[in-house]
């Protein structure tokens, strides 16, 4: 008699193969470190009319697989190469393939708000699942709902955990009535999670932006911050204007010392001048995107990067085990 497996029984997969995607090779081999692993070869090539080739050097039939790449800077070329690798490794019967996503891509384009606009977070969903994703892992997107695009199941993690922790050890003891700022009321429940696990009170900046200009202007602060250190917390410093304008704005009504918190260093342009410009204490943030040797020399005294490696090495190591994500939060 043959039996037949219950559709929503655990699998057993193979043993972990990680591939290093070429816009996270530090990164992911932190993660192969923690995970006492190695990073898997293959073969990259860009022929001269820009496509990309890629070709694995040894089979990963029957293997559960995780592609590390963040899709930042440079984003199509990183995208195409994560779409690439997926379907090569789904051509090659990996018996489980897992995007490994730092940073996703297009994460601010996640709804029709003008008309004649695509929703192109949607887009991207919909391609890594096409090209052979079974799972994804991504880390604090802009908008919540981006987990909604995927049908493929995805463990969407955050790093403010790593940055609370930094903050409570090496800032805590010194700050004088600290207060916690969002840069947007579109942050404001982040914001506010921040706030309740430093234990401090929380005031946000209103901001409206101009048609699609990427620069916003800052109105006015909600909160007080007069006499107080501040922390300006946001999910990513693209441009930087943001955080000028959020700073200003704090400046303006009080605010004593400031210092900046965020997770992505997409450091756009002449993003690390602006920031180095500015009167910032330090500055905390994360290894999802790599920072150039450039940024981190203008930026280095004042600058603080911690890793994500050993939290996505942790939920990798769980996800291939089948154990649950959530107890490493106490969820």
């Amino acid at each position: 008699m043959t039996s037949h497996s219950h559709p929503h029984e655990m699998k057993v997969y193979g043993e972990i193969k990680l591939f290093a995607g070429s816009g996270s090779p530090e990164l992911s081999s932190k993660i192969a470190e923690y995970l006492d692993s190695h990073l898997c070869e293959r073969e990259l090539v860009e022929f001269p009319n820009e496509n990309l080739f890629i070709r694995l050097r040894h089979s990963v039939r029957g293997q559960d697989v995780y592609v590390i790449q963040q899709t930042a800077t440079s984003v199509h070329r990183n995208l195409m190469e994560l779409l690439i690798t997926l379907q090569t490794l789904r051509l090659d019967s990996a018996a489980r393939i897992t995007a490994v996503i730092p940073y996703l891509c297009y994460g601010r384009s996640d709804k029709k708000d003008q008309p004649r606009v695509p929703i192109t977070g949607r887009l991207v969903a919909d391609m890594i699942e096409v090209a052979g994703a079974d799972r994804y892992m991504t880390l604090d997107p802009h908008a919540g709902q981006i987990q909604g695009f995927f049908s493929i199941p995805g463990d969407v993690l955050t790093a403010s955990r790593l940055i609370i922790d930094e903050v409570r050890t090496t800032l805590l003891p010194k700050l004088r009535n600290p207060v916690v700022i969002a840069t947007d009321l579109g942050f404001a429940k982040k914001a506010r999670n921040y706030a309740a696990d430093l234990g401090m009170p929380v005031a946000f900046i209103e901001k409206r932006r101009a048609g699609n200009e990427s620069r916003a202007e800052a109105l006015s602060l909600i909160g007080d911050v007069r006499g107080s250190d501040v922390i300006v917390v946001d999910d990513e410093v693209d441009t930087g204007s943001s955080i000028i304008q959020a700073i200003k704005v704090a400046r303006e009504n009080g605010a004593l010392d400031v210092y900046l918190a965020f997770v992505h260093a997409i450091f756009s342009g002449e993003a690390a001048q602006n920031l180095a410009a500015l009167p910032l204490k330090r500055i905390i943030t994360t290894d999802t995107v790599p920072i150039s040797p450039d940024k981190m020399k203008i930026l280095q005294d004042r600058m603080t990067v911690l890793s994500v490696s050993g939290l996505l090495g942790e939920v990798i190591r769980r996800a291939h085990e089948g154990r649950s994500v959530g107890e490493m939060f106490n969820e």
